[in-house]
């Protein structure tokens, strides 16, 4: 939906509300009009139900007004003593249209003074756990939300296992989009292969102000640019789901190019505008390496394996001969400590010469290693258009980019001629940011080589904390990784764990608090 059709629903919606309400409110000594006007109807609504003012802010947070609006409901009927289970049941199976039979057809008495307290255990119950997910939904939308590493792209840095919490103000917290959707969770309802939203109405992209921009060699959380479900329960050889942006699969990768980047890759290395782009102390680029050993002296490479931390696949590449390993990930420091070690003859790394097929835009050019020069386009920068220029940029014209009116754009092209929505063209403007992500993991990361430009409304936040790191292959307490609990993931140096100054702060805490009460019960 465009604005301009949200602002026709929004009027609607004021409609609906005045025509089964205007009664309600002068039962409560209010004026008729005070119903029809848009937000203010709102505020006064609030002081009628005795709820406070601010309720009304999240009766326009996408996602909690979900939750909001039947709370509203109940509490208006309420508030003119219909509280019995059936008017409540009612109300809620009616979206709040019961409302309209209670304003034209029952005595209207208002009661000022209601109390608002639950009248039993389990209206408490309900009402404590309405008010946690409100305020968790709301946390989890606009601040931090909870993110696990499924995948080794990021070895080094980030580990299978890894429990982030990811910012949303860094780069600034996305309105939801999918308006319609289950709060606190993702594309599926858990345990299930049902979606958890749906599709209309659908907000206009918009992004609260950040307090930085990305920037090369973060590492960034953002939904999978071209991510679609083949099926949650459709017969299988469906086409597939095209899901809305924002619940598309959260990948995590680190930015290597941002817009207005020229981006190239030689022999594996990534450079940008013709410089070296120079990573970050804690990153730790991983490639495949072939290893050759003399077959003569006894290596224990279980011992190697473990010391070097490899944690990707390692096998001989002909069994019958066994002289040539292949080390799916391994670090530069790892290769060297290889080199140096008896039985082993020679190190080298993996580097890819022939064209490779997937490789976007999949034109047989280039290959994972040797890459490029491609632009990252930048929001308002204009690049000439033409067939051969059109693969990189097809699917954001396509796909990423839509008209004033919020459709797609219709693109055609018959022999060198490019039409975009009818219009003859030379040229394209971009009308928002890309960037170019990419695992650390070099030749075990499915990424912007693979499938292009990931654009600025694609991304989520940035991890800034592993809260909990867990192996999967360790037995007991050493299942967790205690060197991983409570660091950053960003920073200069190495990274450092905080947690024991966290056990230092929780037992001060409760000590504290201990004496705190001691002192109170003396005075008592």
């Amino acid at each position: 939906m465009t604005l301009y059709q949200w602002f026709v629903f929004f009027l609607l919606v004021q409609i609906v509300h005045f025509l089964g309400t205007w009664k309600l409110y002068e039962a409560a000594g209010r004026k008729r009009w005070e119903a029809a006007v848009p937000v203010y109807n709102a505020i006064v609504l609030m002081k009628i139900i005795n709820r406070p003012t601010w309720w009304t802010f999240l009766l326009f947070i996408p996602v909690i007004n979900l939750i909001i609006f039947p709370v509203v409901w109940i509490e208006t009927i309420r508030s003119f003593g219909r509280k019995s289970a059936l008017d409540t049941f009612l109300v809620l199976v009616t979206f709040g249209l019961y409302i309209y039979y209670i304003n034209y057809t029952q005595p209207l008495t208002h009661i000022p003074d209601r109390s608002l307290h639950p009248q039993n255990k389990t209206a408490d119950t309900v009402s404590s756990f309405l008010f946690a997910i409100v305020v968790a939904t709301f946390v989890h939308t606009y601040f931090v939300q909870p993110f696990t590493i499924p995948s080794p792209s990021l070895e080094k840095s980030l580990l299978v296992g890894d429990f982030l919490f990811v910012s949303k103000i860094n780069y600034g917290a996305r309105v939801p989009m999918t308006t319609v959707a289950l709060p606190m969770v993702h594309d599926s309802i858990p345990g299930t292969k049902k979606k958890s939203y749906l599709k209309w109405p659908e907000l206009p992209y918009f992004r609260l102000p950040g307090v930085e921009d990305i920037k090369r060699t973060d590492i960034v959380v953002f939904n999978w640019p071209v991510d679609t479900v083949h099926y949650f329960f459709e017969p299988k050889g469906n086409p597939g789901v095209i899901k809305p942006v924002d619940k598309k699969s959260n990948y995590v990768k680190r930015c290597v190019g941002v817009p207005g980047d020229s981006l190239s890759i030689k022999d594996g290395l990534v450079y940008i505008d013709g410089k070296l782009l120079e990573l970050p102390e804690r990153a730790k680029p991983q490639y495949a390496y072939k290893v050759a050993v003399d077959g003569k002296t006894n290596i224990d490479f279980e011992y190697l394996l473990k010391q070097m931390d490899v944690t990707d696949p390692v096998y001989f590449l002909n069994n019958d001969r066994r002289d040539t390993l292949l080390f799916r990930a391994l670090t530069a420091a790892s290769a060297d400590q290889l080199k140096n070690t008896p039985g082993i003859t020679g190190v080298f790394r993996e580097i890819a010469t022939a064209p490779e097929a997937a490789v976007f835009p999949q034109d047989n050019k280039w290959n994972q290693d040797n890459y490029g020069p491609i632009y990252i386009p930048q929001e308002g920068k204009t690049v000439a258009l033409n067939t051969k220029s059109l693969p990189y940029y097809e699917r954001i014209i396509t796909e990423y980019e839509r008209k004033d009116d919020g459709s797609k754009n219709d693109l055609k092209v018959t022999g060198s001629e490019i039409r975009i929505n009818g219009e003859v063209v030379s040229n394209y403007t971009f009308k928002q940011n890309y960037y170019w992500m990419m695992g650390d993991n070099r030749h075990n990361s499915e990424d912007s080589r693979y499938w292009g430009f990931v654009p600025e409304n694609h991304v989520v936040g940035k991890p800034v904390f592993i809260w909990m790191s867990w192996d999967t292959n360790g037995k007991g307490w050493k299942k967790v990784r205690w060197d991983r609990v409570f660091t950053t993931v960003n920073g200069e140096g190495q990274p450092q764990s905080y947690f024991k100054y966290f056990l230092i702060a929780l037992a001060a805490f409760f000590i504290g608090e201990y004496f705190w009460k001691k002192r109170k019960e003396n005075k008592a």
